[in-house]
C-alpha cells in the first residue's frame, strides 16, 4: 500500500527548518507486514528531541529514513504468527523493540535489548527487514517505528495494547516523553515519599520527570533550565523551586538552601547539564542521566567526591521501563489525576507543518507538539 510520510534524506541542514525543509512530505510504499509484524494506522505522533537530533546530525542515522517514534495508533492488519495483539487494538509504540530472549530481556531490562539496539542502529525492523520503499529504493525505519506517516509496519515487539478511551494526542506522549521522564524517577531513581528531587532540563522529558516526582511523593522538586518560560511551566506543574541554570551561582544557591539534593535527574542531553546535576547532588545522593547527547561529547566531574561522598551515577534509557507493564499503569495514573501529562502538550499540528514544528522545538519555544492524523 502507499502512505503519506515525512522522509529525511540529509541530516544537518541549516535552520530555520521551515525554509530548509529537512523533511519531505511524499508518498512511500509499505510492504505487507511479515511474520510477527503489524500494520498500524497512526493516529497521533509526537515531535521529540530524539527526532531533532537525527535532523540536525547530533545522532546520525542511515538515510533516507521516515522519522517519528512517539506514536499511538490502531492495528489494521497482522502478519503471520502475531500473538500479543490483534486487529482493532489501540496501541502505544515503543522505540526499542524487545526480542524477549537476549540477556537484558531475560533479566527484565527490555530497554537494553541487544537485537533491538542493533536493528535500531541499522534502521530496520527487529527482523532485520525494511518495509518502506521510496522512489529511489528502500527507506529506513526510525527506531523500529517511523511514525511520521499515515501508516507504518512495526514488529509486534514494538507495540503495547492500551485502553481506547484516551485522546490520541495525549496517548501518544506515553511512548517516549512519559515513559522516559516518569520512568527515570520511579524506576531508575526509585524516588520515595519525602525525597528532595532536582531536575535539570524542563523539556518534555524533564517536565514528565517533575510530574513523576510529585506523584511519587517527593517533598521538594527543584526545577532548573536556561529558559525562563519553561521554568514558569515547571512552577505551574508543582515545582517547589525554580532556578536558572545559566546563573553562575545556581549550585551555591541550591546547596545553601538544601545542602544538596538527594536525587537529581538530568534530562537536557548536554554535558553541562549533567555536570550541574552532579554538582547539586547531596553527599550519598543519586544522579540519574536520562538525556542523550552527541556521541562525541564528554563529561567532566570531580572524581574524589564519587568515593568520599559515596555518590551514585546512573543512566536511564527508556525510563528503565518494562513498557508492557509501565505504559498501562502510567495511563491509569493519568486517568486518576496523578500524572497530568496533558498539561505538557503545547499544541497539535498537521503532517504538512512538521518542518515548522521542528523549528519550534529547536528554538525552545514549545514543550511537546503532536501531529494528529
Amino acid at each position: 500500500m502507499n502512505t503519506k510520510a515525512a522522509v529525511l534524506y540529509e541530516s544537518g541542514l541549516k535552520r530555520p527548518y521551515e525554509k530548509s525543509h529537512p523533511l519531505h512530505i511524499e508518498s512511500v510504499e509499505l510492504s505487507d507486514p511479515g511474520p510477527g509484524e503489524v500494520l498500524l494506522q497512526i493516529k497521533a505522533v509526537g515531535l521529540c528531541h530524539s527526532d531533532l537530533s537525527t535532523i540536525n546530525g547530533n545522532r546520525p542515522r542511515p538515510t533516507p529514513m521516515v522519522l517519528g517514534h512517539e506514536a499511538v495508533g490502531i492495528i489494521v492488519d497482522c502478519g503471520p504468527s502475531v500473538s500479543t495483539v490483534q486487529k482493532g487494538d489501540t496501541v502505544s509504540v515503543v522505540f526499542v523493540p524487545s526480542c524477549g530472549s537476549c540477556v537484558p530481556c531475560s533479566e527484565g531490562r527490555p530497554a537494553l535489548c541487544e537485537p533491538g539496539a542493533a536493528a535500531n542502529g541499522k534502521g530496520t525492523l527487529l527482523s532485520g527487514d525494511i518495509r518502506i520503499k521510496g522512489a529511489s529504493g528502500p527507506v529506513h525505519h526510525h527506531l523500529g517505528v517511523s511514525g511520521f506517516a499515515e501508516y507504518a509496519v512495526l514488529s509486534e515487539r514494538s507495540v503495547v495494547k492500551i485502553r481506547d478511551d484516551i485522546d490520541y494526542s495525549i496517548a501518544a506522549l506515553f511512548g517516549c516523553a512519559v515513559l522516559t521522564g516518569v520512568g527515570a524517577v520511579v524506576n531508575a531513581a526509585s524516588v520515595q515519599p519525602g525525597t528532595t528531587v532536582g531536575i535539570v532540563g524542563m523539556g518534555g522529558i524533564g517536565l514528565n520527570a517533575l510530574l513523576g516526582a510529585k506523584a511519587a511523593g517527593a517533598t521538594n522538586v527543584v526545577a532548573l533550565d536556561t529558559n525562563p518560560e519553561k521554568l514558569k511551566v515547571a512552577a505551574s506543574l508543582g515545582a517547589t523551586d525554580c532556578f536558572s541554570a545559566d546563573d553562575p551561582d545556581v549550585a551555591a544557591q541550591i546547596k545553601s538552601k538544601y545542602g544538596g539534593l538527594q536525587t537529581v535527574i538530568e534530562a537536557a542531553g548536554i554535558p553541562a547539564a549533567f555536570e550541574l546535576a552532579y554538582t547539586i547532588t547531596s553527599r550519598g545522593g543519586l544522579t540519574v542521566s536520562a538525556g542523550l547527547s552527541h556521541p562525541e561529547k564528554k563529561i567532566s566531574m570531580q572524581h574524589v567526591s564519587l568515593v568520599a561522598e559515596e555518590r551514585t551515577i546512573k543512566g536511564s534509557y527508556l525510563g528503565s521501563c518494562i513498557p508492557r507493564r509501565d505504559i498501562p499503569r502510567f495511563i491509569e495514573m493519568y486517568r486518576n489525576g496523578l500524572l497530568p501529562v496533558d498539561r505538557t502538550l503545547s499544541g497539535t499540528l498537521a503532517l504538512d507543518d512538521i518542518n515548522q514544528g521542528f523549528e519550534n522545538l529547536a528554538a525552545g519555544s514549545v514543550m511537546r507538539q503532536v501531529i494528529v492524523f
